[in-house]
């Protein structure tokens, strides 16, 4: 097999290892074409191509967290990570956890560790490395690996809900949030959201927002319910699916261009949390963005025209 088919069957492996390190499409690419690089310009071939690929993708992508920790300490308003609509690395048998460990959610909770207990974590909990592969992969000993496992495990469990929502419920509720969501029903939406329901946008100062963050169910019903179907009627739609793991959609203007994107937390036969990502910086990996600021615009006309 040549190089360049060694590495194009690792390929998935290396992109879900390092955007789950960098919560970044852009930097998880990145950090994979770096990676080839390596290898390609490396004089001899490894004993093991996926250790050393899986070595020099981890070790990159810490690098590229360190530095990005400086920038999203700048970053205006909340920083959610970018939106991934499909995940190449395929396990059937462990499609949910896989699915699990990529949802915003905990993504979120990966940004509480430090870049060496994050990479530890998702290199040994989430694709089942050895302890051995583990300590060449960040250059620790294995004793120092699994104290940082045991911190990253202690970090992640004090953020985890305590009861998960099967899939099948999770994409009930979804689609009757999103058919009320369509008809702007209040009360259709109020009843499917948690008491205590958050709602979260970024856009990072480079895009008008529904607002930063909004919590309770009254008021983040009555926001969606009064925005929507304003943006129905300037031909904004949405399509239903699965964004990073766990149910959403992709909002686009009137020629198809991407708009935002939703991702909804479900737990307890309620919706626990909304996280919008309308910055077009995060979007572009999905296909050509949308101008949401002539968009805003138009909306602020069409409600000023109703009233």
């Amino acid at each position: 097999m040549s190089k360049v088919e060694e590495f194009e069957e690792l390929r998935p492996l290396l992109f879900s290892i390092a955007y789950r390190i960098l919560g970044s499409v852009g930097e998880a690419e990145d950090a994979v074409q770096e990676t080839w690089l390596r290898f390609d310009g490396s004089a001899t071939r490894p004993t093991s191509t996926k250790a050393f690929l899986s070595t020099a993708v981890t070790r990159i992508s810490i690098d590229v967290l360190r530095s990005a920790r400086v920038r999203r300490e700048a970053y205006v308003g909340p920083w959610l990570p970018e939106p991934l609509l499909s995940d190449p690395y395929q396990d059937p048998e462990r499609s949910a956890e896989l699915a699990d460990s990529v949802s915003m959610a905990a993504l979120l909770l990966l940004e509480r560790l430090s870049p060496l207990e994050r990479s530890v974590f998702v290199l040994r909990e989430v694709f089942s490395f050895g302890f051995d592969e583990v300590a060449e992969a960040v250059g620790r000993s294995e004793a120092a690996c699994r104290q940082l496992l045991v911190r990253a495990r202690r970090h992640m469990r004090a953020g985890r809900p305590r009861f998960a929502a099967d899939r099948r419920e999770r994409q009930e509720l979804a689609e009757r949030f999103f058919d009320a969501l369509r008809s702007g029903d209040v009360d259709g939406l109020r009843n499917l959201l948690s008491a205590d329901v958050h709602l979260v946008g970024d856009g990072g100062g480079k895009a008008p927002q529904l607002a930063r963050a909004v919590v309770g169910a009254e008021k983040v019903a009555r926001l969606l319910a009064g925005v929507y179907p304003l943006m129905a009627r300037i031909d904004v739609t949405f399509e239903p699916c699965e964004v990073n793991g766990q149910p959403g959609a992709v909002f686009r203007d009137r020629d198809g261009k991407v708009l935002h994107t939703l991702a909804l937390d479900v737990l307890d036969g309620r919706i626990q949390a909304i996280r919008s990502v309308i910055n077009p910086d995060k979007l572009d990996h999905l296909g050509p963005v949308a101008d949401a600021w002539a968009l805003d615009r138009e909306v602020k006309q069409v409600r000023r025209r109703m009233r």
